[in-house]
């Protein structure tokens, strides 16, 4: 059984506390469990913004636009965002945030 298999079947329960400096989110693809991850910053404690590190957003395939997560992500709902991360073609394995 492959992993995105696996992760679309029971996804792992996520949770933030507080509002992190980074948010590393660790992604499993459905194309051969493929591994990369996208990470929220805080900018002077304002906004989060996406990393997408080297990839481009649009390859994720996500359902929803970069700033649209953005904005969630500054009200501090990451359920949420997990939920709109989820939509595309690569499922979250873990998080970890500091």
């Amino acid at each position: 059984m492959s992993k995105y298999g696996e992760l679309l079947r029971k996804p792992p329960m996520l949770e933030v506390y507080g509002k992190p400096r980074e948010i590393k989110i660790d992604l499993v693809s459905a194309m051969c469990d493929y591994r990369h991850w996208l990470t929220f910053i805080d900018i002077v404690d304002v906004d989060y913004k996406i990393f997408s590190h080297g990839f481009a957003y649009s390859n994720f395939q996500i359902e929803h636009g970069k700033d649209d997560i953005e904005w969630i992500a500054d009200d501090g709902n990451w359920e949420e965002v997990f939920d709109m991360i989820n939509t595309g073609t690569s499922k979250i394995e873990s998080i970890k945030y500091r």
